[in-house]
Order: structure tokens, then sequence, then C-alpha cells
């Protein structure tokens, strides 16, 4: 079984909802107590063995590979006031034995075609594909939890969760085959149903492990919902050549792509903060609000 090595992240979208905090930041360099969002999505394919690291990039986005970059002058002034501690953080954003590569999507045609400009730099191999407004806290990684199925298998693995019943228009929705083994089989998937028209409510979440046949059936599928490349499109062509497995991953989301769901992420990780958190909960039980 090949081992997954690169991990595929679509940041070109422009953060609307957000708007005007993303006017000239990405949404992805949103901050989650001290850490974008986009480090935490790295931190987490990194722990599930990523060593390439493909950034699918669009205008207003050089902020990503700045961060990730090597700030020599913040590092020297950090060392000279003997910041020790914040110069290990800045250092060790990313490992040295980890690439980053970044790619341009030069016309925004959705989800599938942000995966398919990936295809030169991850070749004839699996891959992982994290999307970072779904961020996920979980004891063990997401990623790596599918990681693990991948390796077990050999099939194609979407994180799946239940949502509620009036929500399947906000996500892909799967249905699974019948089946008497503890393993989830998709039969099929639907991007966006009507409630009244959705198979189930497991809706797919930001987190993929794909076989490189996707990328085929990605450059032969036409345009979809919304004039797009929908990757939904593909993984539904994919299914009638392939397995591929439904993973109900263990953690909690939160869908920072809405600003209620960003602001419940920003609260509860400062709960769990080892530095802030104590004095974080004295002060939110003493919050007033006229």
């Amino acid at each position: 079984m090949q081992k997954i090595r690169t991990a595929v992240f679509p940041v070109a979208g422009r953060g609307t909802r957000f708007l005007p905090a993303t006017k000239a930041s990405p949404k992805e360099m949103l901050p989650i107590v001290d850490k974008p969002l986009i480090q935490y999505a790295v931190e987490e394919a990194i722990e599930a063995g990523a060593e390439k690291l493909v950034f699918v990039t669009g205008a207003t986005k050089r902020a990503i590979e700045d961060h990730f970059d090597v700030d020599a002058d913040l590092e020297r002034a950090l060392e000279f006031s003997g910041k020790d501690e914040m110069l290990r953080r800045v250092r060790d954003i990313v490992p040295p034995d980890v690439s980053c590569i970044y790619l341009r999507q030069g016309t925004p045609l959705g989800l599938g075609h942000a995966v398919l400009c990936a295809k030169p730099v991850v070749g004839d191999e699996p891959f992982f594909v994290h999307l970072a407004d779904d961020l996920i806290h979980s004891e063990v990684p997401v990623l790596r939890q599918m990681g693990e199925q991948y390796a077990r298998h050999g099939a194609s693995v979407l994180g799946v969760e239940t949502v509620p019943r009036e929500q399947t228009g906000s996500y892909g929705i799967v249905e699974l085959k019948d089946g008497t083994d503890d393993v989830m089989r998709v039969s099929s998937i639907v991007e966006k149903p009507a409630p009244e028209d959705a198979p189930s409510n497991l809706g797919v979440v930001g987190r993929y492990v794909l076989t490189p046949r996707i990328f085929e059936l990605l450059e032969s599928t036409g345009h979809g919902a919304g004039g797009e490349i929908q990757l939904t499109d593909g993984i539904a062509a994919l299914l009638k050549l392939e397995d591929v497995l439904a993973w109900p991953f263990e953690g909690t989301r939160y869908d920072c792509g809405s600003k209620l769901g960003y602001l419940r992420a920003s609260v509860e990780y400062g709960l769990r903060h080892a530095e802030l958190g104590p004095r974080f909960r004295e002060y939110l039980a003493s919050v007033q609000i006229d």
C-alpha cells in the first residue's frame, strides 16, 4: 500500500462571509487563540504523515506563503531579545523535512478544480485534502484516523458526520451500501440536496483521502452546480470504478467558515489553552452584558 505523503489545501476562496476582515487577509489566516486556521490544518496533516504540503492559492493569499516561510529578521530580533520560547514557536511551524509547494488557481472554478490543480505535484499517489474552514479537535488527528482506514482498505475515504436534516443543503450527502461488516461503503453522493431529497443525513466535511484516479475523473467532469467543477461529481464518478468509504471521525468539528462557528472555536480552544484556559474560564464566568 502506498504511503500518503502529500496533503492538498485548497485556499483560493475569498472568505466573503467574513468581510471586511478578509478583504486583504486570507480567511485561512484568521487566528484561533494564537495560531491561524491554516496552521492547525498543516499540523494535522504533518501528524498524519504528510511530507509535501500543497497550497492551491488565489489572489490576496500571499500571507499564507509568508507565514510558512523563514523570517530571518524576526528570528534575529527574537533571539536578540532572549524570547527563546517565541523563537521556538516561529521556527517549528513547519519541520525542516516537510516541503511547502504553492500553486495558483487562476480562475475560481470550484473545489474539484482546485484539487485538479494539484495533479502535477501529487502524481500517481493517494493524497489528503484538508479544508481549513473545518477545524476539528480530536485526540487522534482526523487525517491520521482516515489514513489508517486507507492503509487497511486501500480505498478513498470521506470524513463524515451526522448533520441536522434541515441542513443537508449545505453539504455533500452520502448514501451507504447495505452490508454486514463495520466498513461504511458509499453507494452514492449528492451535492447539497434539499432535506426531502437527501439520501441520508451523513454530511461530508472538510477531510478526504483520495486515490489518484480522481484526477482523470475531474478532468472529464463537466461544470456542475454554480458553473464549477465539483469535487462531489468527481467522487460520484469514482464510486462507479472503486470503493469509497465514509469515516465518521472521532472529534468535535467547528465550522469556521461561519461567524458563529468561528466564535465557538475561539472560545472552546481558549478554554483548552494550557496557559490561558484557567484565567479565560474565570473571565467568562464573570461576564455580564448589559
